[in-house]
């Protein structure tokens, strides 16, 4: 495991305690102690793993990486920077957006539902990764119902327009009798993918929200264009599930 060394001001700004100038004026306050011993150089480096650190008195626990999921609404659009949209990062509050996360996938400006957003590179890798068939459910809304012909052939895996072959879709049914709100259930992630697969029969999305990511599932109790930390259970179940 990497020894973590970092500055000062770049380790109390992360962690939501200012803008680097703000850090700078707390600092000379005297309000900053590691080990015991104040530090008023922002460029001091500090392990904060090992060293004890406090402002005011008060401990500091430092954390490397934040795991945040959101209930992502329609209108924003899964980046981190945008010249002309507007961006999920900026839903987030200044003390999350001090850790830089970034989206893990992608989900189209107009769908909603499931996104998590962390700066932890090696996870957002091992979800996004073909190689790990990680399974994503959608809710997916038609304009006209589909029928079991439909069904039979996304599950066997239909030809999208640019010739692109798709892997079986689990598709489950919600409602019997009601065949124009579905859940399909993919291990890929090409572009607009799951629209494309229901255009291939004559059918158009009207409305997409995703519910699951490998073993991450939506939390109901978020409003749309909120979020929160992950619990420890959800963090572990999916670095246990795909860390292999």
């Amino acid at each position: 495991m990497r020894e973590v060394i970092l500055r000062t001001d770049k380790l109390l700004a992360s962690m939501g305690y200012g803008s680097r100038k703000e850090v700078k004026k707390l600092l000379k306050k005297s309000a900053f102690t590691v080990n015991g011993e104040t530090v008023k150089d922002g460029k001091f480096h500090v392990n904060p793993e090992n060293d004890l650190l406090e402002i005011f008195g008060e401990r500091v626990d430092y954390k490397e990486f934040i795991y945040l999921m959101m209930n992502k609404p329609a209108g924003y659009v899964s980046a981190t920077e945008d010249k002309v949209e507007k961006t999920v990062v900026e839903l987030l509050e200044t003390k999350h957006q001090l850790y830089e996360p970034f989206p893990v996938g992608r989900l189209d400006k107009d769908t909603t539902g499931l996104l998590l957003l962390t700066n932890d590179g090696k996870l957002a890798h091992q979800l996004t990764s073909p190689k790990k068939k990680v399974d994503k459910t959608y809710l997916v809304y038609l304009d006209i119902p589909a029928s079991e012909e439909d069904i039979l052939a996304l599950e066997r895996g239909v030809t999208l327009e640019d010739g692109y072959e798709t892997k079986p879709a689990k598709i489950h049914i919600i409602t019997e009798g009601d065949l124009s709100k579905l859940n399909i259930t993919i291990q890929e992630g090409k572009y607009h993918q799951v629209k494309r697969m229901f255009q291939t029969q004559g059918k158009r999305v009207v409305k997409l929200e995703r519910k699951r990511m490998g073993s991450l599932h939506l939390d109901l109790e978020l409003e749309k264009g909120h979020y929160r930390e992950l619990t420890e259970k959800e963090l572990i179940d999916l670095q246990q599930g795909y860390s292999q």
